[in-house]
């Protein structure tokens, strides 16, 4: 894990929380603080349907823990049993993300069972819950109010960063030029970054759907975010295959130099393509014709060996044809930015 904005707005949510809850003199504060640690989420949209969702499922938990509590005291199977419930409810109104913070209000709540003469049953689970209210709206207003989170400007910036790896992995994975120990971690912080990248669309497009009124503008750009990460996925799936099959087949200098030389060419295009998105590049300085008849004379080229040299080249074709499909996933994605920028004109 690194250090970012989301790490210090929960440190900054959990003082708030214990903040408040000192200030208005409640007991146990460190409930608050738990509950801003649970509330804290990774956009706009999670943070107000979490919080909605905690309020149902918090308000329905308290209120069994109290029921539970004051038939059964506090007997650890009663607890059990009532937390069960609660699991079962959550299940069932599919809230299952509410679980853990729930669970802490049914234990805090039916904690405070026999203690009538301090608080009051109802009181102390009205405490509790206040604790937890108090958690949950520290977070959510920390992660509006500082730093807010822009999955589609952080996706925009990543992006980069993970091409630039996939970029030297494709150009020199045939030629073989890297170390070994620096392949593996140039290849494994690729995919830490495809993961994040994707999981940074997931939650743009999540944000986009539930808005009432999303821009077109937007709608088109998740169009082309989705198609720059399949085609991304695409290149690493490239060097997946390269590594589990093409060095474990017969191969000549050609062979390898025509493999080589076709993915320094779709890796280029590639490039291109992001560039041309950006409107970085001058007009006609990419030529998607004659990337798509390349990437045709390769596969020829490909099924040509394999019909002289039949015998050890079936895992050669396996490499050759997610090659190809690379290709034409960056040709699909050169199309879909055209499109755009048609669009804007």
């Amino acid at each position: 894990m690194t250090f970012g904005a989301r790490v210090l707005k929960t440190g900054m949510a959990v003082t708030l929380s214990l903040f408040i809850s000192t200030l208005f003199q409640f007991s146990s504060p460190v409930i608050a603080a738990v509950a801003a640690i649970f509330a804290m989420q990774p956009s706009i949209y999670r943070s107000w349907r979490y919080f909605l969702e905690q309020l149902q499922t918090n308000t329905l938990g308290a209120i069994l823990a109290l029921l539970g509590g004051f038939f059964f005291s506090k007997e650890p199977l009663a607890v059990g049993f009532v937390c069960i419930l609660v699991i079962m409810l959550c299940l069932k109104l599919k809230m299952e993300e509410t679980i853990g913070l729930t669970l802490v209000t049914v234990i805090a709540v039916m904690e405070a069972s026999g203690n009538a003469e301090l608080y009051g049953d109802w009181q102390f689970a009205l405490n509790r819950f206040l604790l937890i209210l108090i958690g949950m709206c520290s977070a959510f207003l920390i992660n509006i109010l500082f730093f807010p989170p822009k999955p589609k400007e952080q996706f925009g910036k990543q992006i980069h960063t993970v091409f630039s790896k996939l970029s030297l992995l494709l150009r020199t994975t045939i030629s073989n030029e890297i170390k070994e120990s620096v392949y593996r971690d140039e290849k494994q912080t690729m995919d830490d970054s495809l993961k994040s990248i994707s999981d940074k669309y997931k939650l743009f497009e999540e944000e986009l759907k539930k808005m009432k009124k999303a821009k077109y503008s937007q709608a088109r750009d998740l169009v082309i975010y989705k198609k720059m990460l399949q085609t991304m996925s695409k290149g690493a799936e490239v060097l997946d295959v390269v590594e589990e099959h093409y060095f474990h087949s017969p191969r000549t200098p050609e062979i390898d130099a025509i493999f080589d030389h076709h993915l320094e060419k779709l890796t280029k295009f590639h490039e291109h393509t992001l560039l041309k998105f950006e409107d970085m590049l001058k007009p006609a300085c990419t030529d998607d014709l004659e990337m798509e008849e390349l990437n045709e004379q390769f596969m020829t080229q490909i099924l040509d060996l394999y019909e002289s040299h039949k015998e050890g080249m079936h895992r050669m074709m396996i490499v050759a044809t997610v090659i190809y499909d690379y290709g034409y996933q960056i040709l699909r994605l050169d199309k879909v930015v055209e499109h755009h920028h048609r669009g804007t004109d």
